[in-house]
């Protein structure tokens, strides 16, 4: 049996033993620069036509570890009153895959007359598609009747809703993905090999505090939370130098928020540390580069996290914010 193989099953195996049973939500950490991929409520917020792919390779060197591709497009109309947002992610981690398609509506509430003070309440409605493929998995016991033949897959609807608030300089959302979660039930009886979506909550916030004016610092942070495995917080601090480039570092780790008798006690709180970086080749395109390194155990085994975006805006009025900002 391939080593490799043999790992990522026992890892399987030691999870659904444990009853974390969620196919998490893809991670990127780059969402500070299109908070869409986890709120629906920020659909617009650029308030112009932007188009956007990410990339990320994680744990990169383990065989059958995530790999996650997505794009997506939003923009305001109506007077910038309603954002309109589409986003299309596939994940993949061993020999379990999903394909999300989500179209994304905000109405956003001017608070001042400046029209820069914007509370916005979001709602995306798409599908979910589940797969297991079977021909991925390899047995510990020859002829063991548990791994499917084949792909098994599912596609089932999915809502996800959020609040978003932000000015020129500070911003905070709320947000609620996969409220219409449903297994992929390989067997009835045998939990190990079936797949569940599960809901994601996720509470984001962050701040631009001008240094000079050649920089400026800004400090975001991530809490997202299933219900069921660890709660994990993304702390992050940037510096915007000469509104051309970003460079920040990242750190993540697990809290504990509120008791989870499901999780093993003793767990390494300590997840990730790397840096995110973004340069603006032009006024309207973006590219951007993030690296995170394991800090558990799992540094043992493989090379770190690489994330890649690109970003463009096809400009149809004048921002009256810095795009630098976003």
């Amino acid at each position: 049996m391939n080593i490799w193989r043999g790992i990522f099953f026992v890892l399987i195996m030691i999870t659904s033993a444990f009853k974390l049973l969620a196919q998490q939500d893809a991670q990127f950490g780059q969402y500070v620069f299109n908070g869409m991929y986890i709120n629906p409520a920020y659909a617009g917020y650029k308030e112009e036509l932007y188009l956007q792919a990410f990339a990320r390779a994680q744990w990169t060197g383990v065989r059958g570890a995530p790999q996650t591709l997505s794009i997506s497009a939003d923009e305001a109309v109506n007077d910038e009153s309603l954002g309109l947002g589409m986003i299309i992610t596939k994940d993949k981690i061993g020999a379990q895959s999903s394909l999300n398609a989500s179209a994304n509506f905000a109405y956003r509430i001017k608070l001042d007359r400046t029209e820069t003070n914007i509370l916005a309440f979001g709602l995306g409605v798409g599908v979910i598609q589940s797969s297991l493929n079977g021909n991925l998995l390899e047995a510990i016991e020859e002829g063991d009747n548990r791994i499917v033949t084949g792909v098994v897959s599912q596609t089932t609807p999915d809502v996800r809703a959020g609040v978003h608030y932000s000015n020129e300089k500070f911003f905070i959302g709320f947000s609620a993905n996969n409220l219409l979660a449903k297994s992929l039930s390989v067997f009835s009886d045998y939990n190990a090999l079936n797949v569940k979506v599960q809901p994601h909550f996720y509470l984001t916030a962050g701040m631009a505090f001008p240094v000079s004016e050649d920089f400026v610092f800004k400090p975001t942070f991530l809490i997202k939370d299933d219900l069921h495995g660890p709660t994990s917080l993304d702390l992050n601090a940037f510096i915007l130098i000469k509104e051309r480039f970003w460079l920040g570092a990242v750190y993540r780790t697990s809290v504990e928020l509120y008791p989870k008798g499901n999780l093993q006690r003793g767990l390494n709180s300590k997840a990730a540390a790397g840096f995110i970086s973004e340069f603006f080749i032009r006024s309207n395109l973006r590219i951007g580069y993030g690296y995170d390194y394991s800090l558990n155990k799992l540094n043992n085994y493989d090379y770190g996290s690489h994330e890649i975006s690109v970003g463009y805006y096809i400009e149809t009025k004048k921002s009256r914010r810095p795009k630098c900002y976003f």
